[in-house]
């Protein structure tokens, strides 16, 4: 699957317009600006451009802004369910729910804060089952900022209420 950019080009980047047809998430909880490039069934790089004006920052904190690592974790689950759909080649529809189902080895390198620009790489390491595993890595200017493996799950919305077993 090739996505076009606005000249009809075939590229391997998508705009927010782009990003927002595969993410059902809004502002403030959509995390991902650009998606630089892609290859379906291996990788993605995307990258969050952190500003002052981010809610969380009125609160965490207000003397030494940093973005929550959580969200950082949030911003590389929403990029690798990017990855996701367009590896199987299909746009989410009202009914599909991607679900975070785990974090693995996570690990915290450097403080995020305004200004910055979170480039997020993400590599499939495997889909089994239904769980799609991740190797993730965030980075500002080249060093790293976070790590982690992280697990996803695509389900119908019907399905979304029962328990997702192991």
């Amino acid at each position: 699957m090739t996505i076009t950019d606005n000249k009809g080009v075939p590229g391997k980047t998508l705009d927010i317009c782009q990003i927002k047809e595969y993410l059902p998430h809004r502002y403030p909880m959509l995390l991902v600006d650009r998606v630089l490039d892609w290859e379906a069934h291996k990788s993605i790089s995307a990258i969050k451009n952190v500003t002052a004006n981010e809610e969380f920052f009125n609160g965490h904190f207000p003397h030494k802004p940093v973005m929550p690592g959580v969200l950082m974790i949030e911003a590389m689950a929403q990029t690798a369910a990017i990855l996701s759909f367009m590896s199987i080649g299909v746009k989410p529809d009202a009914n599909s729910v991607v679900y975070f189902v785990g974090i693995d080895n996570a690990r915290f390198k450097r403080p995020v804060g305004p200004g910055d620009q979170l480039r997020m790489d993400i590599e499939i390491i495997r889909c089994s089952r239904g769980i799609w595993k991740y190797k993730a890595v965030g980075s500002v200017d080249g060093a790293i900022a976070l790590e982690a493996e992280l697990m996803c799950t695509i389900r119908s919305a019907v399905d979304a209420s029962q328990p997702m077993g192991n």
